[in-house]
């Protein structure tokens, strides 16, 4: 009886899984459509749906690190996420945050570390791939940084930063930046 019960459990997962996976799918077709209206509702499920980690106690580290770099509490920001991404070494937005709160510490190589973690775990992570070219362009790693850009307006190409970012960048290639 054991044997079902741990067989339907796991046929269970997998199908609850496969069923967000799906729902991600539409999500990010939405996202991507330059015709679509809705791709803030879009942008607003995936970003929630990438926020939970599936432990409160992860969620509250999430938060706490998040809320310290709001107020600008750099070495409180990098403790809460560096905890997060111990105990949840697989949670993308736990990587993701902490890149944040490097790149705002101006540790610059172990924020892009970071963001190569994230992208690893969820390659569709737009949010990631803005924050890598802004970190490339300070870097002036320009031709990495424009990269960069274009790979997540190629995931939401409604990002305003990575749009400035792309036409600020194009323009300094072409010559035309005064």
């Amino acid at each position: 009886m054991r044997a079902i019960i741990a067989c339907a459990i796991l046929l269970w997962t997998g199908f609850s899984a496969m069923a967000q996976d799906a729902d991600m799918d539409r999500l990010f077709a939405q996202l991507a459509r330059p015709d679509n209206d809705a791709w803030r509702i879009a942008e607003t499920d995936i970003l929630r749906e990438w926020s939970k980690s599936g432990s409160p106690a992860m969620d509250l580290l999430l938060k706490r690190g998040e809320e310290a770099l709001d107020m600008g509490d750099l070495d409180a920001a990098i403790g809460h996420l560096t905890a997060l991404t111990d105990h949840a070494p697989d949670f993308a937005a736990g990587w993701q945050a902490r890149a944040a709160a490097f790149a705002a510490a101006g540790y610059f190589g172990p924020a892009a570390a970071d963001l190569a973690r994230t992208l690893e775990l969820e390659p569709r992570h737009f949010a990631a791939l803005t924050q890598l070219g802004v970190i490339l362009e300070e870097m002036e790693d320009y031709e990495g940084a424009l990269a960069a850009y274009r790979e997540s307006l190629k995931i939401h190409p409604h990002q305003q930063e990575a749009r400035d970012g792309v036409a600020r960048l194009e323009k300094q290639q072409t010559g035309t930046d005064i």
